[in-house]
């Protein structure tokens, strides 16, 4: 049966074909018959006790330059729906905060992917704190002194944003470092939100793995190597996806987190791992399904749809 699916997204111009996972999602979509929308965050609004957007009716194609046509804009409510995709990219502010409020109001009747309201409750670096021995050493504190104190009994340190996305503002500080007093400062005046320190795993410079988990089952990896002289490995700063297989320690920490991601209502999930280490789980608009499906030859957006689809069934 042909369902009638809106896309929440930042506008489908801007997208990498060759690397965008809700691109492939889309197409998946229009394989399968469905009637596809496309609208932005700013586009969704409330009025008079329904949910509705500005939006267009999408299609989508690869081929660069002209990947996208879209309809003319009408207003829909978004009650009216089987599946809403919540694919906007972070930062998770208050501005994502309350779109996630917003969909609640049309979930389950309208199928939500990721459930809204437990996409609010996982920031991806607060939520990991979830799960035990999973986390490096990990301190989250607006406190200097504690930040401090955890330099000192750990030497080597990342400090970064709780609330940051794409490898942006993340430091690795050293024991001889002296800058870690003007990096809290400058976090202090930059948000009143606490930071996150985790001990440095070295074995960073091996690489960070994306691992894909589909309703709470791992179904692919890739690793993510840093550039020479660089301590983030997302790859839009420079990192280089590189094909992967899941160790015993990785599968050891998918089962521990897998069964709550399903029923949380957590479809489609990427989680980063860093030696024996689980250092983010993400929910809110996960990447890495084109890196995966070309280097393992399979597609792993049907896998979700087949999922989305089951839900929607009620399976």
């Amino acid at each position: 049966m042909a369902l009638r699916v809106a896309f929440q997204m930042d506008h489908v111009s801007s997208v990498d074909i060759d690397g965008d996972s809700t691109f492939v999602l889309a197409l998946e979509a229009q394989k399968r018959g469905h009637v596809v929308y496309h609208y932005t965050p700013a586009d969704l609004f409330f009025l008079d006790g329904k949910v509705k957007a500005r939006a267009q009716t999408m299609s989508v194609r690869r081929e660069k330059g002209n990947h996208h046509t879209l309809g003319p804009h009408e207003i829909i409510d978004l009650a009216s729906f089987d599946v809403v995709w919540l694919r906007q990219d972070p930062p998770f502010d208050m501005a994502y905060i309350t779109t996630t409020h917003l969909l609640e109001r049309i979930h389950p009747a309208t199928l939500v992917v990721n459930d809204p309201r437990e996409v609010r409750n996982a920031p991806e670096k607060l939520f990991v704190t979830t799960f035990e021995n999973v986390m490096p050493p990990t301190l989250i504190s607006s406190d200097m002194a504690q930040v401090r104190a955890f330099r000192a009994a750990y030497k080597d340190i990342i400090i970064k944003p709780l609330y940051g996305n794409g490898g942006a503002g993340v430091f690795r500080v050293r024991p001889d470092d002296e800058n870690l007093a003007s990096l809290l400062e400058m976090f202090t005046k930059m948000s009143r939100e606490p930071i996150i320190a985790q001990r440095y795993v070295p074995e960073v410079r091996k690489g960070d793995k994306r691992i894909i988990l589909i309703d709470g089952e791992a179904v692919g990896v890739i690793n993510r190597v840093p550039a020479e002289g660089e301590a983030r490995s997302n790859m839009h700063v420079g990192g280089m996806a590189t094909k992967s297989t899941m160790t015993a320690r990785d599968k050891q920490i998918c089962d521990t987190i897998g069964p709550a991601l399903r029923e949380r209502g957590m479809v489609f999930v990427g989680i980063d791992v860093i030696g024996d280490f689980l250092t983010e789980i993400n929910v809110t608009s996960p990447t890495g399904l084109q890196q995966i499906n070309r280097f393992d030859g399979v597609c792993l957006e049907a896998r979700i749809w087949d999922a989305v689809e089951a839900r929607r069934r009620g399976g």
